[in-house]
């Protein structure tokens, strides 16, 4: 993957060629996949493994890797971010920004894509509308492209699971008032960028999304002229060379376009999977809107807890069923659990039945049950906290343990107990924002001298568009159709941080990717690293602040040369960053810099201990870092370095004076200290002139904080 081919025969003729020389003349054609010929070099094709390492040997071949299958990962979000509907906004300039987004599809119909008040497409837009099948574009949604190889029978860009239309919407939606999900959560739904254009590329399909295909939209996009690409999907952390997002996301930057992805909805430290620094990677948080659900017990009780339940009993209770008396094959701790086969359809007929684990809420459903009253803690690691709701198939609620006990004692206490959930209801969230306990924590295991995620935002219980094809709560043989859904996951962060950074863009046209991302991550609202145990690691440099952020006052722009030289120190060879990343350069025997001198807007570094050592380390650690003045011609910022016991921070020079817009000043930060083993500094960096503040986090942290 790399520079486009420099011969008179097309990119596909000539991957053909190649393919020739391993798979021979006859099975060429058969074997190739995918030509990428746009905007970069390469192509996908089916190898055996015999021929998978006879390719490999190619001279101009740099790397091969299989292709992944990723996966997919508002009515009150945008206002609780401090960015309310009548902000000012720069309407002409928005409105010729296009947003690129890679997910589902959508569905063109929606209130959300009505291009009522628009005026012709953008004179830059290249693209074109190939949405297949029974689709139709108009001058909001511009453009719409499909790849179907992991699905040839869909041969649409129609939206039939939901999540691209939810993702469109939240970055681009135009605003509809009284949208809900059958009642609930009912407000103004708007995008961050309603007057942005929106153009579609449909690579997933159901759960499942093909490399193959991600790549070429990615191609595509680029070729389009779409200003901002937003993809909501991701798999486990990959190595640059074979990460497709990664990839294709470098020749984005270099054409000026900025890649935002979803960090990923893996939970726990270390598995955060947006890796790369030319992408901006996003955590999700709360708002201070929460969706609770209640069940009243039979004795009186009423227990809080939480769930997307739409469903009205209209005060009426039911039989609650549990465990040995539900099954006639499980033991009774499995049935207990609702474990798979475990219930019997006519035991739990017309009864609300008790669940030790969330996961199997499917068996209860297709048991043919009225509801299920669930351990929402059972699922989660160690010390992780999660206060989101699921929309479910059925009347549903999850209860903290302590609460869910307290309903297997009234069950276990009286011979015929009755319980009645709830149609859910909103609530004041005061603990807002937080973390999700989904959302994937660093630090990276790809690069651990960078920090990502780089920023949070809203990505619990968001209400948005949705396609009225797909099933609210992703089961099939839920047949409910909605035109607004409400859901969770890093996957409704991203586009949020699509939207702001288009907003961004319409003030800032000329800014560049990387100035985009760093006005948004050092004016970004720091959040409380006491309600997370991984600080920095959860949330990068803290929730988005749209309006901050169009007045940064400094920025740390990131060149082509300056991730080339990273990719350097990293350890990839000269061939390799021309090859794949279409970057001509020789990488120094000896580098003269570290992955931690990127000039990045914020300052990570792992340090390395004596292997099985817990005992605490020393550290001085120096980061290298250059701002360039995007405010007044002439100001003075002044750097001030956060305080704490066992180390110390040293800023030269301590003073920027700069005598105009765009001219750029040089500094040096020394980290010093002491650290514990399996703990991590969690520090920062300010400068101001006494109008802007440009924050940069700082993390310090060694390399047994992945054991700890």
């Amino acid at each position: 993957m790399g520079n486009l081919v420099a011969t008179n025969r097309s990119a596909e003729a000539y991957h053909t060629k190649m393919l020739e020389e391993v798979v021979g003349s006859r099975f060429a054609a058969q074997s190739l996949v995918r030509s990428y010929k746009r905007s970069f070099n390469g192509f996908a094709a089916y190898l055996t493994p015999q021929e998978h390492e006879k390719l490999a040997g190619h001279e101009e071949v740099v790397s091969i890797f299989p292709s992944t299958t990723y996966k997919l990962q508002t009515t009150r979000s945008w206002d609780f971010i401090g960015f309310p509907e009548n902000v000012t906004r720069n309407p002409t300039i928005e409105s010729d920004t296009i947003i690129g987004v890679i997910d589902s599809g959508i569905w063109p119909e929606s209130q959300s894509f009505t291009d009522k008040g628009f005026g012709p497409v953008p004179k830059k837009w290249k693209g074109v509308c190939s949405g297949g099948t029974n689709f139709t574009c108009n001058n909001k949604i511009i453009g719409a492209r499909y790849y179907n190889t992991m699905s040839p029978n869909d041969t649409t860009a129609r939206d039939n699971v939901g999540h691209g239309s939810h993702t469109s919407s939240i970055a681009a939606g135009v605003p509809v008032r009284g949208a809900s999900f059958y009642g609930i959560a009912e407000g103004t739904a708007r995008g961050g960028a309603p007057s942005a254009r929106i153009a579609v590329y449909k690579v997933c399909h159901k759960d499942s999304c093909g490399a193959v295909d991600l790549l070429a939209a990615l191609d595509d996009a680029i070729a389009d002229g779409v200003d901002i690409i937003t993809i909501s999907l991701g798999g486990d952390p990959l190595e640059l060379k074979s990460d497709v997002i990664a990839i294709g996301s470098f020749h984005a930057a270099q054409h000026g376009v900025l890649v935002v992805q979803s960090a990923g909805n893996g939970a726990a430290k270390a598995t955060v999977a947006s890796v790369a620094p030319w992408i901006f990677s996003v955590g999700a948080s709360s708002t201070d809107r929460g969706i609770i659900t209640r069940v009243a017990l039979g004795n009186g009780s009423i227990l809080t807890g939480k769930s997307v339940n739409s469903f009205d009993f209209e005060g009426k209770s039911f039989p609650l069923a549990y465990g040995k008396d539900v099954t006639i094959k499980c033991n009774e701790s499995s049935a207990m659990d609702c474990a798979p086969d475990c219930i019997v359809p006519s035991l739990v007929k017309g009864k609300i039945v008790l669940c030790r684990m969330y996961d199997f809420t499917f068996e209860v459903y297709n048991a043919g049950a009225l509801g299920i009253i669930f351990n929402e803690e059972s699922f989660l690691p160690d010390n992780e906290v999660d206060d989101d709701s699921d929309v479910a198939p059925i009347a549903a609620i999850g209860l903290k343990r302590k609460d869910f006990n307290v309903v297997e004692g009234y069950f276990n206490s009286t011979k015929s107990s009755e319980v009645n959930i709830l149609t859910s209801e909103t609530t004041k969230n005061l603990d807002a924002p937080r973390v999700a306990g989904f959302s994937s924590k660093g630090p990276s295991t790809i690069i651990p001298d960078i920090l990502k995620p780089d920023i949070t935002a809203p990505g619990m219980e968001i209400l948005a568009a949705y396609s009225p094809l797909a099933s609210p709560s992703e089961y099939d043989s839920d047949h409910r159709s909605v035109n607004y859904n409400i859901i969770s996951g890093t996957s409704m962060s991203c586009p949020h941080v699509a939207g702001a950074a288009a907003y961004v863009k319409s003030f800032r046209p000329n800014w560049s990717p990387s100035a985009i991302k760093s006005a948004l991550m050092t004016t970004a609202r720091k959040l409380d690293p006491t309600k997370d145990q991984y600080a920095e690691f959860a949330y990068g440099a803290g929730q988005i602040d749209p309006i901050k952020a169009v007045d940064a006052g400094l920025v740390y722009e990131t060149s082509t040369q300056d991730y080339i030289t990273f990719l350097c120190n990293l350890g990839y060879d000269s061939a390799t960053i021309k090859n794949m990343f279409k970057a001509n350069t020789t990488c120094p025997a000896k580098p003269a810099t570290t992955i931690k001198d990127l000039n990045y807007p914020s300052m990570t570094s792992q340090i390395k201990t004596a292997k099985g050592s817990k005992s605490a380390v020393t550290f001085s650690e120096k980061f290298t870092r250059t701002v360039t003045n995007v405010g007044a011609g002439k100001s003075t910022y002044k750097a001030t370095a956060s305080a704490g016991p066992g180390y110390n921070i040293s800023v030269t020079p301590s003073v920027l004076t700069f005598a105009a817009t765009n001219e750029k000043k040089t500094f040096e930060v020394v980290v010093s200290g002491k650290i514990d083993y399996g703990k991590m500094l969690s520090a920062s960096l300010e400068w101001s002139d006494g109008v802007h503040l440009v924050r940069s986090p700082i993390v310090v942290f060694p390399d047994n904080f992945f054991d700890s």
